[in-house]
């Protein structure tokens, strides 16, 4: 008896492997997290680390800006993505300065790939890079940023993986 062939599979994370990394990461947060103790010094460290999160997504979203306006025919493909970066900006934004973002580029001196697909590529690494930075921040904060950071980690992660198959 012949076997059917074997089904294609595209290459790279699956949505649902993304999904349960994301529903993991939140699950160990809620666990071993936590919530503010109440001291001052945990409260510092929450502003202070707020405050980067919300500075590290403003430097993202001037990438996506930048990219917006050198590639305006990627558009369509990244204003849903801009949208929620500014969303996590917005999130993070607890009305304090923020710190200096964790880039060591200056915001303002975005340089964009002259070629559409390596502005992609030059998007998602930046996804991933903030992406794992704040994946390694989750220890270090209280629950309820944890679970902030970790959801916007996540969304990161989706944002790379969408930026680099999508081009495919």
């Amino acid at each position: 008896m012949p076997y059917p062939p074997p089904s294609r599979t595209p290459s790279g994370p699956r949505r649902r492997s993304l999904l349960a990394s994301a529903a993991g990461a939140a699950l160990l947060v809620g666990c071993s997290a936590d919530p503010d103790s109440g001291n001052s010094g945990g409260a510092s460290v929450t502003a202070r680390e707020r405050a980067r999160a919300a500075r590290d997504s403003q430097g993202l979203l001037e990438r996506y800006d930048a990219v917006l306006a050198a590639h305006p025919g990627l558009s369509g493909r990244l204003r849903p993505l801009r949208a929620q970066v500014a969303a996590h900006v917005r999130a993070f934004t607890d009305g304090t300065a923020p710190a200096p973002a964790r880039s060591s580029a200056s915001p303002s001196a975005v340089t964009v790939p002259a070629g559409e697909k390596d502005a992609l590529a030059d998007l998602a690494t930046a996804e991933r890079t903030l992406a794992g930075w704040r994946a390694k921040d989750l220890l270090e904060v209280p629950a309820e940023l944890a679970r902030l950071l970790a959801s916007v980690a996540a969304a990161g992660a989706a944002h790379a993986y969408l930026l680099t198959e999508g081009a495919k």
